[in-house]
């Protein structure tokens, strides 16, 4: 009895045991890897890296892939794999602004929807035959590919710096525009957090609404107080664009935001149902981020707000205007984000007022800027005149930089003498405005007027908003370029300056040696009437002016365009490819007709000596070179007889005579029965005219 309780309770006690221990889950002897978990990077979950195997070729064929081929035996791999896992995860958290609509649930991550590019790995120790499939020889090998097809590889280690100006490279052809220039703040290999921007638009907003009004009252405050104890303190500003984000404006925010006061403003008028607005919705979004506390940054709804867009003039969407107190100026550049930037830095740098510059800040300006307007002033210039100098800052806004300076050595290297006095300094080659009277330099319409026809660079990019200015009236040698081969790139736009730097030095001197024998000619007439003692030849000699305006001289201009992105255009006008290398056209916009060739033949490239040497020969009035035509062959012909009578008008003239004499003698011959008349049974296309006969 004793003994069967026994045996019971120890039966009890084994099944007991065995319920409440663990479950110990077989271990897979094929991991070549630890199991990996999510990560958190900025505060988000970022799940496994894709890994990809016998599937490869199948989840490839579509989107954008950076993949990793490694071996978990590879050292390198090891050293490379915490670079490779950051890359990933910096990538992975990093997506457009988003708004309160936006999943938080969505399993597809901003980015990877918004690119459609993904990062995945490879272990080519477990998967052999696919890392054989793509000639896998180094590990590790990363591979760039696009719907299934292999667009680069990199082999071995590689820094986190030159893998994110890889990805930053594929995302910009992926979405062109939408990257920022100069790259983007990168963590450390193996952090868990980088300085991101905002989380929801609304909530940016709301932030950056309420950091406006904390702004303002704190600056009426100050105000307040300083003029209590200083009645001619200036007022304090607040801080632009406090939070980096684009304001929602109405009528009444604009008015107390925008219209009275001296703020600049960017503002983007808008339509919701405008699919160019949407398109650009991001980068501008992005450009508001990147101006945080540097420019304010806004946008109207038009559809909501009618009455405030037809107020401002809006006959069109998207409408970029920059405001000014109560000036404004729209912009018409493109709307790419790198572009953007660009325009608001610019407008920052202007509305901050005209500096003051001596020679050396001068000379580092210089490093950065094709354009530099400088106003030469002295003690006895006047507020007026300065006033009329402030005037002129709104309109080059995105064109150009102006400055001011009573530096001795800036007279000394422009060699200024009188005072006040503006100059254009184009890569480092000064322009002067002529007149020079204080009347004239407070004249902003007629200064504006001039500036407008020096504004561009000597030799700058043709875009959409400054084509006409460059292409009309003139020759313009035009390189076309690929901004892909950096090296070809840089050099052709060095060779393309040289050319025209060469070619205005010479013009300057044939401009020189032809007003000088104007002048010789105009003397010797002079000594002529004196020796003869002719009073009315003399005093008719006296008068005659040396206008050079008078002068017929071919205007030429240098410009060069992106091949890549105008690559349609450039192929459908000159018929040529940019990626079959480089090429230079010379284009005459007004007569339709260009040349692409040398004397020899030869294509002209981006060199000095091609250049000048084709250039020289097509401003010749009788050019040794025949040009193209950008029409058809039928209104080519016309074309080419238009210019032939245009460059040869004795020639012309002689031939038309003939065609008239010649046409009179041949009426008359007709008269005279000479010809055979049509109507008769066997003329023209009867069986005895000029048929064969049996």
């Amino acid at each position: 009895m004793r003994r069967s309780i026994f045996y019971s309770l120890l039966s009890l006690a084994t099944i007991a045991t065995t319920y409440a221990a663990p479950t110990a889950e077989p271990k897979d002897d094929d991991d070549f890897e630890d199991k990996v978990s999510d990560t958190i990077f900025n505060g988000q979950t970022v799940p496994p890296m894709i890994e990809l195997g016998t599937d490869l070729e199948e989840k490839t064929k579509t989107g954008h892939w950076l993949v990793e081929f490694f071996s978990p035996q590879c050292p390198h791999c090891m050293q490379f794999k915490p670079t490779w896992q950051t890359l990933y995860e910096f990538y992975y958290t990093t997506k457009p602004l988003i708004t309160k609509q936006d999943n938080d649930d969505d399993t597809l991550n901003s980015f990877t929807r918004y690119y459609d590019f993904k990062f995945a790995k490879v272990n080519c120790l477990a998967f052999r035959d696919a890392c054989v499939d793509h000639e896998i020889n180094n590990y590790p090998s990363i591979l760039q590919i696009e719907d299934g097809k292999e667009i680069k590889r990199m082999k071995g280690v590689q820094d986190l710096e030159v893998l994110s100006g890889w990805v930053e490279e594929i995302l910009e052809t992926i979405r062109p525009g939408l990257r920022v220039k100069g790259g983007i703040k990168l963590p450390q290999v193996g952090a868990n957090s980088v300085e991101t921007t905002p989380d929801t638009k609304d909530k940016a907003e709301e932030k950056g609404a309420e950091a406006a009004k904390q702004s303002s009252k704190s600056a009426v405050a100050e105000a307040t107080l300083s003029k209590a104890s200083n009645p001619t303190a200036a007022k304090a500003t607040p801080t632009a664009n406090p939070s980096g984000v684009s304001l929602s404006l109405t009528p009444e925010t604009f008015q107390d935001m925008v219209t009275n006061t001296n703020e600049p403003w960017f503002i983007k008028f808008y339509a919701p149902w405008c699919h160019h607005c949407q398109a650009m919705a991001p980068n501008w979004l992005q450009m508001a981020r990147e101006m945080k506390g540097k420019l304010n940054i806004g946008e109207v709804n038009c559809e909501a707000e009618k009455h405030l867009c037809k107020d401002a003039g809006v006959k069109g969407y998207p409408s970029l205007l920059f405001f000014r107190g109560g000036e404004r100026i729209e912009y018409h550049g493109m709307r790419g984000l790198g572009d953007l930037i660009d325009y608001a830095k610019n407008a920052v740098a202007i509305s901050s007022g005209v500096a003051d510059v001596n020679l050396a800040e001068f000379k580092k300006l210089e490093e950065d800027n094709e354009v530099i307007f400088v106003y030469f002033y002295d003690h006895a210039t006047t507020s007026e005149d300065f006033q009329a100098l402030e005037r002129l800052t709104l309109s080059l806004v995105g064109k150009a930089r102006l400055v001011k300076t009573n530096d001795a050595a800036m007279f000394e290297r422009f060699k200024v003498s009188t005072w006040p006095r503006l100059v254009v300094s184009r890569d480092t080659k000064p322009t002067y405005y002529t007149p020079i009277s204080p009347k004239d330099m407070r004249d902003v319409k007629k200064v504006l007027t001039w500036m407008k026809s020096v504004w561009l660079p000597i030799v700058p990019e043709l875009k959409t908003d400054n084509a006409r200015q460059i292409m009309d009236g003139k020759l313009v040698v035009l390189a076309i370029l690929n901004r892909d081969r950096k090296d070809d790139f840089a050099t052709g736009r060095r060779e393309l300056k040289n050319a025209a730097l060469e070619w205005i030095d010479k013009e300057e001197q044939m401009f020189q040696l032809e007003r000088q024998e104007l002048r010789d000619a105009k003397q010797l007439r002079i000594e002529e009437a004196e020796d003869k003692n002719d009073q009315r030849a003399l005093r008719a000699a006296k008068q005659i002016h040396v206008d050079m305006n008078q002068v017929e001289r071919r205007q030429v201009g240098f410009a060069w365009v992106d091949g890549i992105f105008w690559e349609r255009w450039i192929r459908t006008t000159f018929g040529i490819d940019v990626k079959d290398g480089e090429k230079v056209v010379i284009n005459d916009e007004d007569n339709h007709r260009y040349w692409d060739n040398t004397i020899s033949g030869e294509p002209i490239r981006p060199s000095r000596a091609s250049i000048l040497e084709t250039i020289t020969k097509v401003t010749k009035n009788q050019s040794t070179i025949s040009p193209k035509y950008t029409h058809g062959a039928f209104k080519s012909f016309f074309l080419g007889i238009q210019n032939f009578f245009t460059g040869h008008p004795i020639i012309a003239v002689g031939m038309v005579i003939g065609l008239i004499v010649a046409g009179s003698m041949v009426t008359k011959r007709g008269r005279r029965g000479g010809y055979f008349q049509v109507g008769e049974k066997d003329g023209l296309l009867g069986g005895n005219g000029l048929g064969k006969t049996d």
